[in-house]
């Protein structure tokens, strides 16, 4: 590993911080660390231009948007080849929030949200099953979400 790509116990720290709660103020997360606010700034600005930290953004509750069925859909394709394309036309579906390219029975397993089951329905059947090299789905509908985090950080001892 590089050196620039290297991370310490006080980076780890600070991702711990920021990753339970992303609007805290960089004072407050330099006196949890005993370090100045500046040496937090430019600790977090290193850690995203190297890539550790992917971008910033608020998390939108779906049910709260009408959006109430969560599914997980297990993709078949013809050809493992054809998982490029079948991506591609999964960004056009703005109801796929994830598409994972994955081992065992599935070629891509894809994390869906809808109104309702119908709604999955038709997208289902109107849109995903329709597109060229996929042979057959399974669909799981998730009835509750019981945890949804962020990978630790620190080791806990």
């Amino acid at each position: 590993m590089s050196e620039n790509l290297q991370i310490d116990n006080l980076d780890k720290k600070i991702l711990d911080i920021i990753t339970k709660n992303a609007r805290i103020p960089y004072l407050e997360v330099a006196r949890e660390c005993g370090v100045s606010g500046a040496a937090i700034h430019q600790r977090v600005q290193r850690l995203i231009r190297i890539g550790v930290i992917r971008g910033s953004e608020f998390k939108v509750d779906p049910v709260m948007v009408g959006f109430k069925t969560c599914a997980y859909i297990g993709i078949f394709l013809d050809h493992p080849g054809h998982f490029r394309d079948v991506i591609a036309k999964f960004k056009e579906i703005p109801e796929i929030i994830e598409c994972h390219y994955t081992t065992g029975n599935y070629s891509l397993f894809i994390k869906v949200y809808t109104r309702d089951n119908e709604h999955l329905r038709m997208i289902l059947t109107d849109t995903i099953q329709n597109i060229s090299g996929i042979t057959r789905t399974e669909t799981l509908i998730s009835l509750e979400e019981s945890i949804n985090r962020q990978i630790p950080v620190l080791s806990k001892k």
